[in-house]
């Protein structure tokens, strides 16, 4: 991997990043608007992922999905439901929206501490059962001893497993602190085979933050330049108001460029954010009204 890492070599002044983040941040309200807000709404992957998911909630999930367009037939639905891999068929069976993906997290999801065998497998299985998206987390232990190698490989031979299937390869950003590690997380997740880098699984603190997605975004743009390849990206975990969005949108935007500024190449996992944002659209229009929750 030191090939790669030779490649990609970039160091980080913690001070700079954050002062960078925090101007962009200052500069995100700017882009406030009804069409944004229509972005935005197309742009989230709805959640559900507890211990007491059931298929009776995975089906209520896509009913309102599926209704979505005969309430708001100008906002753009949600870009897709990400689910554990025991309810992908639930969605699969019921689902009949189309372009909204079927997400499911795999391969020992939140904690990726079990046998890559089993990783592979739970992968391939979720796929057969309609999944269109993957989303594995990182091994971080093998990343903090510095098995890049084994880190590397096990991406690779989950995204050989899966094919075509779009994988999302979550950082854990909150548990790797330093913006160097961030990077080379980044860099070697992509040249595994990653389709998207996402920040966090919503289960650790702290999750998304301005100043890891900052470097995750510039990873990418550089990734992008040696190989010519665009790489996905996604915070999720902690986003809890349209302002929030906001930021992750500003930076895309200002770092990766409007043609990153689509379902195919960015996405928010944001499920809390869906009325809000709906609300917010409403009000912008000149509702005087409040609007009644939908999801």
């Amino acid at each position: 991997m030191q090939d790669l890492f030779d490649k990609f070599n970039k160091t980080f002044d913690p001070i700079k990043v954050r002062e960078q983040a925090n101007g962009l941040l200052l500069d995100s309200l700017k882009e406030m608007n009804i069409s944004n807000l229509k972005l935005l709404m197309g742009l989230i992957d709805l959640t559900t992922l507890n211990s007491t998911d059931s298929e009776s909630r995975v089906k209520k999930f896509c009913s309102k999905v599926n209704k979505f367009n005969a309430s708001f037939d100008d906002i753009p639905n949600v870009a897709g439901i990400c689910v554990f891999p025991s309810l992908v068929q639930v969605i699969h069976e019921n689902l009949n929206e189309n372009g909204v993906e079927i997400v499911s997290v795999a391969a020992g999801f939140p904690a990726s501490q079990t046998f890559l065998e089993i990783k592979i497998e739970e992968s391939r299985l979720a796929v057969k059962a309609g999944a269109t998206e993957i989303d594995i987390v990182l091994n971080l232990g093998q990343m903090f001893e510095k098995n890049y190698v084994a880190v590397h490989n096990e991406i690779r031979q989950i995204k050989a497993a899966i094919g075509d299937v779009k994988l999302k390869v979550i950082l854990e950003t909150g548990a790797l602190s330093d913006y160097n590690l961030i990077w080379k997380a980044s860099i070697l997740a992509m040249d595994a085979g990653a389709d998207f880098i996402k920040t966090s699984t919503g289960k650790l603190n702290p999750a998304a933050t301005p100043d890891a997605f900052l470097v995750m975004a510039m990873a990418i743009s550089e990734f992008f330049r040696a190989t010519g390849k665009k790489i996905g990206i996604k915070p999720a975990g902690g986003i809890s108001t349209i302002e929030d969005a906001l930021i992750y949108f500003h930076i895309v935007n200002i770092i990766l460029g409007k043609s990153w500024l689509n379902k195919s190449l960015f996405r928010l996992g944001a499920s809390r954010l869906t009325n809000q944002i709906l609300s917010g659209i409403y009000e912008l229009m000149g509702g005087k009204n409040s609007l009644q929750p939908y999801f």
